[in-house]
């Protein structure tokens, strides 16, 4: 089923998202993970096209994330579809990072904009030097090859204040809030 409902959140997403641009929101941008199902898929350029045409919404304010390991699995068809989705305007992103076979050769050859440091190294930041080390190596070849990081799994204050003194410029986690219903998500937020 993993097709079927991963093309369902990919136009879900699009449509929610049109609809927040449509209440004030009009450069917010959204994130989808794709599966190694879909990213092999003959037609996935068709797919997301669909997706963002149903929305109206411009290739720009969609991110794809991929893992690291649908990066390795044959190399020239993943650069050929990671090069036309970003011709197409659509960011793309590394999903948890450090954590599959990452060759940095691949940073360089793929159409990438930002690498998300996995919540594994994280969770480790203050209590394991190692988890440390990782989270400001990423960090650092991320701004060295101007790309934008996204530290997943924050929870704590001095988690977030660590990651803002090494440099990264995104969190993800419930430190910034927890899920919560597509109505709810920007009520209080005033939008800038």
């Amino acid at each position: 089923l993993i097709l079927p409902i991963g093309q369902w959140v990919m136009n879900t997403a699009c449509q929610q998202l049109a609809q927040w641009r449509a209440n004030g929101w009009p450069n917010l941008c959204v994130a989808v993970n794709l599966s190694a199902a879909q990213f092999r898929q003959q037609d996935l350029l068709a797919q997301v096209e669909a997706a963002l045409n149903a929305a109206h919404l411009p290739a720009e304010a969609l991110e794809l994330e991929v893992t690291e390991s649908i990066l390795m699995i044959d190399a020239e068809g993943t650069a050929k579809m990671l090069n036309a989705l970003n011709a197409m305007g659509v960011a793309l992103s590394i999903d948890d990072f450090g954590t599959g076979y990452s060759s940095l050769a691949y940073l360089k050859r793929f159409s990438v904009s930002t690498l998300k440091v996995d919540r594994s190294f994280v969770q480790g930041i203050g209590s394991d030097n190692e988890d440390a080390a990782i989270c400001t190596a990423i960090i650092g070849l991320a701004r060295s090859l101007h790309l934008s990081v996204v530290a997943e799994g924050v929870e704590t204050q001095a988690q977030y204040d660590w990651l803002a003194k090494a440099g990264c410029q995104l969190i993800q986690g419930y430190f910034t809030g927890r899920p919560l219903p597509a109505e709810s998500c920007l009520s209080g937020w005033i939008p800038g």
